[in-house]
């Protein structure tokens, strides 16, 4: 592809939200470019199974759906470059995107580059990935069976990779600074019905123990003090997500969180540029609302492109 070709609209990460949008853009019309680092699906594809996205009635699998997703948007004439992007001018007319694999250029731009793990931020945590600490566990958890593992968080997340260790691994601990689940109430009987699932309520990781690989963790009891040594083979950290947007940091604005501070219409501070899925302030993030977000970027880019006015601004009643 040229440099100097100017697309209509290039979409940056290809997860359900990023591959919505090059759908419902390349069956618009638009001469669309989804740019992804490494493949497509985002952190949808390390799900192992997808229960709550309706029309797949026996569930099914993040990677599955996202080839699913990224062949229908291709179908329609979409493309993909696997590229790394490395700078954005997105105040440029057109907009310029450096990548690893060259610049490009394009009228519009819908940011659906997601969240990622949030960590501990804990002495030696990054040296251990791969030796003990894991975010994934639908990745990683085979490793570990048989084994003893934590896991810390409280959220949906974590409740889900409580229950999926729950099947590989010998015990699972979930550890964590309240005494009750922030997770919907469909995990609670299960995580509390598994024999093998123990919990440390009130209690905060502080330490990681290791010997060239994880050994245990170092508790502390948030309301007492009280420090106890926990040995494990395995930590699995789920405390949240962090926005990918450190591309567009003094570009856009963002919320308190990091997250593009973009609302139902997806539109951001910049004229032209849009946010969907994980990487805008949402208060629910699920692939159901990421691919709403895709379509919902392109319909409000259409009108951009079009020279009309933005749905937001529209005189009442019209």
């Amino acid at each position: 592809m040229s440099s100097t070709h100017v697309f209509d609209m290039i979409v940056v990460g290809g997860g359900p939200a990023g591959y919505t949008a090059a759908l419902y853009a390349a069956r618009a019309g638009l001469d669309t470019l989804v740019l992804e680092k490494l493949s497509a699906g985002g952190q949808m594809a390390l799900t192992e199974a997808i229960d709550n996205y309706p029309g797949y009635e026996d569930g099914i699998d993040g990677f599955t759906l996202a080839e699913k997703m990224q062949r229908q948007a291709e179908r329609f004439g979409a493309r993909t470059e696997y590229a790394q992007v490395e700078r954005m001018d997105l105040t440029a007319e057109p907009k310029v995107l450096e990548t690893s694999e060259g610049p490009f250029a394009a009228r519009t731009v819908v940011l659906a580059t997601g969240a990622g793990p949030r960590e501990l931020g804990l002495a030696g945590e990054e040296a251990l990935v791969g030796r003990g600490v894991a975010y994934c566990a639908a990745c990683d958890g085979m490793r570990y069976k048989g084994r003893t593992v934590v896991v810390v968080g409280g959220g949906n997340s974590a409740a889900a990779d409580a229950l999926l260790l729950s099947r590989i691994a010998e015990k699972v601990i979930l550890v964590h600074r309240r005494d009750q689940l922030r997770a919907t109430k469909v995990y609670h009987a299960p995580l509390m019905q598994a024999e093998n699932v123990e919990f440390r309520w009130n209690s905060t990781v502080t330490e990681l123990l290791h010997k060239g690989k994880l050994t245990g963790v170092r508790l502390k009891d948030v309301h007492t003090g009280a420090e106890s040594v926990l040995p494990c083979d395995g930590l699995f950290i789920s405390v949240g997500r962090k926005p990918a947007t450190e591309l567009v940091r003094g570009q856009l604005e963002l919320d308190a969180g990091g997250y593009v501070a973009a609302g139902e219409t997806t539109e951001t501070s910049l004229p032209g540029v849009y946010a969907a899925g994980d990487v805008r302030t949402k208060p629910l993030r699920q692939v159901v609302t990421a691919v709403a977000d895709g379509a919902m970027a392109v319909h409000m880019a259409e009108e951009y492109l079009a020279g009309g006015i933005p749905a937001t601004q529209s005189p009442a009643g019209t």
